[in-house]
């Protein structure tokens, strides 16, 4: 869709050239969302495409999604044999049920700042123990856990002018073994329930809710909890309050789906089940 309220668009090859933000400003990442409706109340987009940031980079500690990076290029990412949890990558990229066309356009970081509870990428990160590196408008710094980035259905941590950089992953986490679950109301649906379940080395177990509710949940366990204690977890930590309601299901549903699929990652990774 044209846009044809712009009038400017700026091209920053440093962070020194980012403009100064001004009401009808907006990033331009991938531009799946932002050019598929009407947005008559921005007069200028700022082009992050120039910035030239590299798209994954594994150090001895994390492995860096820059903002910028695409489903694709993460989706093709070839990963080390002990990265357990790598098929996470995979099915998450999946859970867009996209075209090739959004996946080669659509990036890590748009996904982040839609905040959709259904963000396939929030989904992932969070799981993770991703945390965002956002440059300030004011020119300074700040890191924050994915799980707290994302507050509420379309609403984040970000303030005017602010910029999702980068999301850092610790390699510990990927090397940790883990189970995905995701059920929609229809086969090619928008995600109603995602979970994602780890086991770290010391056999705690950690459960993140997506995609059922309005922004993640983390559900943490030192030792391997049963289906009893999981269950009362999960109603005390998610009141009926924070289960999300759209066209694509029910909150009483998706918290039935949430208890259902966290006992099958429950059952799964603790060996209840073949």
């Amino acid at each position: 869709m044209d846009l044809n309220t712009i009038t400017a668009v700026a091209h920053p090859q440093t962070r020194a050239q980012l403009p100064a933000w001004t009401a009808g400003d907006a990033w331009l990442g991938g531009g799946t969302w932002l050019f598929s409706e009407p947005q008559a109340h921005l007069t200028r987009l700022i082009d992050l495409t120039d910035l030239r940031w590299p798209a994954l980079t594994i150090t001895e500690s994390h492995l860096s999604i820059a903002a910028t990076c695409t489903v694709a290029e993460l989706d093709g990412l070839v990963c080390p044999s002990d990265w357990l949890a790598a098929p996470l990558i995979n099915q998450c990229c999946r859970a867009f049920l996209a075209s090739f066309k959004i996946w080669k356009t659509a990036t890590v970081g748009g996904n982040l700042c839609m905040s959709l509870p259904a963000g396939p990428m929030i989904s992932l990160t969070s799981a993770l123990d991703g945390v965002c590196t956002i440059w300030k408008a004011g020119g300074d710094e700040q890191t924050i856990p994915v799980v707290d980035f994302v507050t509420g259905d379309q609403r984040n941590r970000l303030e005017p002018g602010d910029l999702l950089r980068q999301i850092d992953i610790p390699l510990a986490a990927l090397k940790r073994r883990a189970a995905f679950r995701q059920i929609s109301l229809t086969p090619v649906g928008r995600s109603a329930a995602l979970l994602i379940g780890s086991l770290d080395a010391d056999g705690g177990l950690t459960l993140t809710v997506t995609a059922s509710t309005v922004r993640p949940i983390q559900l943490s366990f030192r030792g391997a909890p049963d289906a009893i204690a999981l269950r009362e977890a999960i109603a005390r930590q998610i009141t009926d309050d924070l289960y999300h309601t759209d066209i694509h299901g029910h909150p009483l549903w998706r918290k039935h789906m949430t208890q259902r699929l966290a006992e099958e990652i429950r059952s799964e990774l603790l060996g209840a089940m073949p």
